[in-house]
């Protein structure tokens, strides 16, 4: 996926928008304020991991047994950077993982979020999905 598809996937999402209270090269995707997850281009300079560089990269929220899997599976697909390292993995947008395997980490990430929230959210929210 490039970084319009998984804009546009991201904000399909019910009820997702996108803020940047990190300034405007990182774009914070929410739902109902709750962070879900962000996208930003790796810099040149990022000491994290060279893989970054020059990729657009999404942190997404995941449960923390799959979040070490998916980081077996895939070579871009790391310890969530700036993130608790437990529950977020930075998903490098290479080109490596198929589109499915994407939108499937990103729905995860929805629900889990969403799974957190006051009964009266989550039924607000579902009546939307």
């Amino acid at each position: 996926m490039n970084k319009e598809q998984v804009q546009d996937y991201l904000l399909s999402k019910p009820e997702a928008f996108v803020n940047y209270p990190f300034g405007d090269g990182v774009e914070v995707y929410r739902v109902k304020h709750k962070m879900f997850g962000f996208l930003s281009l790796g810099k040149e300079t990022e000491k994290s991991d060279s893989k970054m560089s020059g990729h657009y990269y999404i942190n997404l929220k995941c449960e923390p047994d799959e979040a070490l899997m998916l980081r077996d599976i895939f070579p871009s697909v790391i310890p969530g950077y700036h993130m608790n390292k437990r529950h977020w993995n930075t998903v490098i947008l290479d080109g490596s993982i198929p589109q499915g395997e994407i939108e499937r980490m990103i729905d995860n990430s929805f629900k889990l979020v969403v799974s957190n929230m006051s009964k009266k959210d989550q039924q607000s929210l579902l009546i939307k999905m």
